[in-house]
């Protein structure tokens, strides 16, 4: 024989759960508030019409556009995001809290170590400094075209008259990636930056440290 169930426990056929507990989330919220704000009483079909119409607002009014959008997997996004930029490496830095990385390029880690002339050098620091150097006093300006599964901002960046992403390619401290093939091989005949001595790709060289991109 079951012993009897406390009456907050127990289960529709129960008989004891008030119709205000089997409402919830959002519909239930919105409900509550429309009574307390309408002069007069809906009819059921008309106040569930105007509950629909609030749920579609409150469900486009809460989500966030322009480099916010997405899920952090690679969603397309649009907008402009602008600023003073923060640098973290060749390719990536800070406006404000959101964290911007140059698209189609790829540079060098801040700890990666090249060699020139048979001589060890600092090329992701480097990188960085070139990075720096592009910007001089201005402000950057991205357009932002999707995140990356770390939630990051990737986009085309100007300062002042210098395009950042292409520059950095033209320089030789970032490699092509996906993007500004004819700038890498300028580069690269032209032996500036990476290509002026021996390095492992970026990407390579996060493989081999156990770092993810």
């Amino acid at each position: 024989m079951q012993p009897n169930r406390p009456r907050n426990e127990g289960s529709r056929s129960g008989g004891w759960r008030r119709r205000g507990d089997l409402r919830s989330g959002l519909v239930g919220t919105l409900e509550d508030a429309l009574r307390r704000v309408l002069p007069v009483r809906l009819k059921p079909f008309a106040r569930w019409i105007v509950l629909a119409g609030l749920v579609v607002v409150a469900a486009v009014g809460g989500r966030q556009v322009g480099p916010h959008l997405g899920g952090g997997d690679g969603t397309r996004v649009a907008g402009p995001v602008e600023g003073v930029a923060r640098l973290v490496d060749g390719d990536s830095f800070f406006i404000g809290e959101r964290e911007v990385r140059l698209t189609g390029i790829d540079a060098p880690e801040g700890r990666q170590i090249c060699t020139r002339d048979g001589k060890s050098w600092p090329c992701g620091e480097e990188a960085r400094r070139q990075l720096a150097r592009l910007i001089g006093g201005h402000t950057v300006a991205c357009r932002a075209v999707e995140t990356d599964q770390h939630g990051r901002i990737l986009g085309h960046c100007r300062a002042g008259e210098a395009e950042l992403n292409r520059e950095m390619v033209r320089s030789g401290y970032a490699l092509a990636y996906g993007a500004f093939d004819s700038d890498e091989r300028d580069a690269r005949a032209g032996r500036r930056g990476l290509w002026s001595g021996e390095f492992e790709r970026p990407r390579d060289w996060r493989r081999s440290h156990g770092i993810g991109r």
